[in-house]
């Protein structure tokens, strides 16, 4: 036995020194994100709930773990580079005949909404002592997509110090809000007497998250619930236009201001970036391959679980790399930009919809 342990383990060894560096180098931190994801899955299947909170939860209790050579590199590249994977992967959702069926009055009211809900971000922002950068960051989140849309627009914004912060409490006010809109919101659908079609136009125009939206439509009808689902995920096809937008108006214009003395015209806004990074161009591939019926209907299910479980693992990654300090360090104007910004587009998107009623 004594022979035979030594000479065991300096197989196993050598094994392990085969790999590639970057194996070595990313797997423990990957490892422990995917680990983080599964709990966060195990307990939203079990006991309900949103999992990307639970998995920004559970990883911020692990925030140690980030701050530990063994696993700082792992979580990382689980924060940056899986996350673009899993905004790619999105666009195997949308379809240019999913759109089609939605008609005229949501082809014109989600590019309106989407992008006055991210200007007025822009523009409320400084008034509330925050930068510019956070306003877009939130407004876009609340606009599009929630969490997957906070990741993407936060993928291609200037990289600043208290940008990861921003990013972590984006994506759990917009998951929070986005739970209490679909409580919520299906009372005011009543309380309106809106029909099928008019609740899923504005449950998928204006709750943040799919699931949530797709949860609400459904409290309503099942037709209102495919409606609303439909809605969403154009509101969705609005990521890459508006990511990539960002990316260009930061890299000619760059007068997205990283605080608020240069929101005033101090000098080092914006940065040089990307005009169209690698992961949006895929997103693009996706969707106009999925429009033309080219992605087999047995990938497509799985192309959708990996986008998710991509994003669920990102999310577990950035929580591991947030303290609830520095949270709690934000105060109160961070969260009275992003609920100001859900009743903007809840009033938009309501106001919308009573004009094509007066003019029908």
């Amino acid at each position: 036995m004594t022979n035979t342990e030594p000479g065991a383990m300096r197989q196993h060894m050598a094994w392990i020194t085969r790999l590639p560096a970057e194996a070595r180098r990313i797997g423990p931190g990957l490892a422990l994100s995917g680990i983080i994801a599964m709990a966060a899955t195990f307990i939203s299947d079990h006991h309900g709930g949103p999992t990307l909170l639970y998995a920004l939860l559970v990883g911020m209790a692990f925030n140690f773990t980030s701050k530990e050579p063994r696993y700082a590199p792992g979580i990382a590249f689980a924060s940056r580079t899986v996350l673009r994977i899993g905004v790619a992967l999105l666009g195997a959702r949308i379809s240019a005949g999913q759109i089609a069926e939605l008609g005229i009055t949501p082809v014109l009211l989600v590019p309106i909404a989407v992008f006055t809900t991210i200007a007025f971000g822009w523009w409320l922002a400084p008034r509330l002592g925050l930068s510019q950068q956070q306003g877009v960051l939130t407004g876009g989140s609340v606009a599009i997509c929630g969490a997957s849309a906070a990741l993407a627009i936060s993928a291609v914004l200037p990289q600043t110090k208290e940008h990861e912060r921003d990013t972590l409490f984006t994506v759990i006010s917009v998951t929070i809000l986005s739970t209490v809109a679909m409580i919520f919101y299906p009372t005011i659908v009543n309380t309106l007497g809106m029909d099928d079609r008019a609740a899923g136009i504005m449950l998928g125009g204006t709750i943040h998250d799919v699931a949530q939206v797709v949860g609400a439509g459904h409290m309503i009808s099942d037709e209102a619930g495919l409606v609303a689902t439909y809605v969403k995920l154009l509101r969705v096809a609005m990521l890459m236009p508006v990511v990539t937008g960002i990316a260009w108006i930061i890299a000619k214009r760059g007068f997205l201001a990283l605080s608020v003395a240069e929101a005033a015209g101090a000098p080092g806004a914006g940065a040089k970036g990307p005009v169209l990074p690698l992961f949006l161009v895929a997103f693009a591939v996706l969707a106009v391959i999925n429009s033309l019926g080219l992605i087999p209907e047995f990938a497509v299910a799985p192309i959708i679980d990996s986008s998710r479980w991509c994003l669920v693992v990102a999310i577990a990654a950035l929580g591991m790399k947030t303290s609830l300090q520095d949270l709690s360090k934000l105060g109160w104007r961070p969260l009275a930009l992003v609920v100001t910004e859900s009743l903007f587009i809840l009033v938009m998107v309501l106001v919308i919809l009573g004009l094509e009623t007066w003019l029908a």
